[in-house]
């Protein structure tokens, strides 16, 4: 039987020279083409996308100054238990309320500028028969998509999970595009209680490049997020630590996949003790470890690093990973204090949402009132993506931690 290699157009790296040193790192093999060879054929396969362009305009848009991503793409099980905090039944009809008054908010785009959706909501119309993906467009909101099936257990670690959803999702992200939808993201973790063991990170990095290569053929910006999760009491050098594996195995797959990196994001955790650490750190410390990281790990070509101030964590969109409202910002602020080859910004769920949801309680007569509260957390959040974040005048609720002990999204 004929033999049959993959050589990349550039040269093929070696995986122990991949982790050595970012000088290798940043090397990404080119998006033109990948030759396969045998002894009877010699077949050029095409590996960039045809919609490089598209991707490299819609990353750029989603990364611009003083804005950043509303994560509202939480499944309709986790939107039921934040609509029961305030005493609302889960069906379709209080759904489509809430997210309306997110979408619809006045002047929310010039915080915002991209909105993770379920796909619910990604077909859903507003309470006013409004399509929710032209009102976020018409505020100059790109919209996007959560498009993985959620954690199962992994067989063969350490309770640890993997993400599902590789299966049929050419076709559903071909069909995304077509709704609309010009981003996506899909959402693995790694435990640092569990271990993490070598297989769990790799199957998260694997399937994180998988998902990330089938997401640009079919036009969507991929945002890359292995999040490592709060839960622990270890110290922020334990996290450390892991996050520089994690990325290093991320980077390596996502190069074998030929991803493009001008047309990805990341959203990595920041870097923090564990949430039941004895031992605090400042936004100072988080700003150093976690941009530390950063310049160790991630090629400049890409575009942008959001974080999450979510039990969960990011990159050009940061993850807040259960911090209070107040941290997640004061810790976004700490890390544009001085300039950086990406574009750090923010990709919060809870951490814009919290006193939002509270403020609404389910009644008409507050959708006023909560869409003020969402759009001050989306402008305090704006300042921190410029550095000029303060902190003067904020809220007791704003300093409220939200770390959920096995958060499950």
């Amino acid at each position: 039987m004929a033999s049959t290699s993959l050589l990349k157009a550039s040269p093929v790296l070696d995986k122990s020279e991949w982790v050595k040193g970012q000088s290798v790192l940043f090397r990404q093999p080119s998006s033109a083409a990948v030759v396969i060879r045998n002894r009877a054929t010699s077949l050029t396969v095409r590996a960039a996308s045809s919609y490089a362009d598209e991707l490299v305009k819609t990353a750029k848009t989603i990364a611009s100054p003083g804005r950043g991503i509303l994560a509202m793409d939480e499944s309709n099980a986790t939107c039921g238990k934040r609509l029961d905090s305030i005493g609302l039944e889960n069906t379709e009809a209080n759904r489509q309320a809430y997210r309306t008054l997110l979408v619809s908010a006045p002047g929310l785009g010039q915080y915002i500028s991209g909105a993770i959706l379920f796909e619910e909501t990604l077909y859903q119309s507003t309470t006013e028969g409004k399509k929710m993906v032209d009102v976020l467009v018409e505020q100059n909101i790109v919209p996007g998509i959560k498009v993985d099936k959620g954690l199962v257990p992994l067989v063969g670690s350490n309770n640890e999970s993997w993400c599902q959803g590789l299966d049929g999702l050419s076709s559903r992200t071909a069909a995304y595009y077509q709704q609309g939808a010009r981003f996506a993201k899909w959402r693995t973790v790694v435990s640092i209680p569990n271990g993490p063991s070598a297989l769990a990170v790799k199957e998260a990095a694997w399937g994180l490049a998988r998902y990330a290569a089938i997401s640009q053929d079919s036009g969507l910006v991929p945002i890359v997020e292995p999040e490592i999760l709060l839960d622990g009491e270890h110290d922020i050098d334990r996290t450390y630590e892991v996050a520089e594996k994690v990325w290093a195995e991320v980077f390596f797959y996502l190069a074998q996949n030929n991803v493009m990196f001008e047309g990805i994001l990341l959203k990595p955790s920041m870097v923090t003790p564990g949430a039941e650490s004895k031992d605090r750190a400042t936004p100072e410390q988080v700003a150093s470890y976690t941009l530390k990281l950063l310049r160790n790990r991630i090629p400049p070509a890409v575009p942008g690093i959001m974080a999450s101030s979510i039990p969960l964590s990011s990159l050009h969109i940061f993850l807040s990973g259960g911090q209070s409202e107040l941290e997640a910002t004061l810790n976004l602020n700490a890390m544009n204090q001085a300039p950086n080859p990406w574009h750090v910004s923010f990709s919060y769920a809870r951490a814009l949402q919290n006193t939002c949801l509270k403020t609404w309680g389910g009644r008409a007569e507050n959708v006023n009132a909560a869409q003020t509260t969402l759009l001050a957390r989306a402008k305090a959040n704006s300042l921190a993506q410029l550095g000029k974040y303060t902190g003067e005048g904020e809220s007791e609720e704003a300093k409220e931690g939200m770390f959920v002990k096995g958060y499950t999204y």
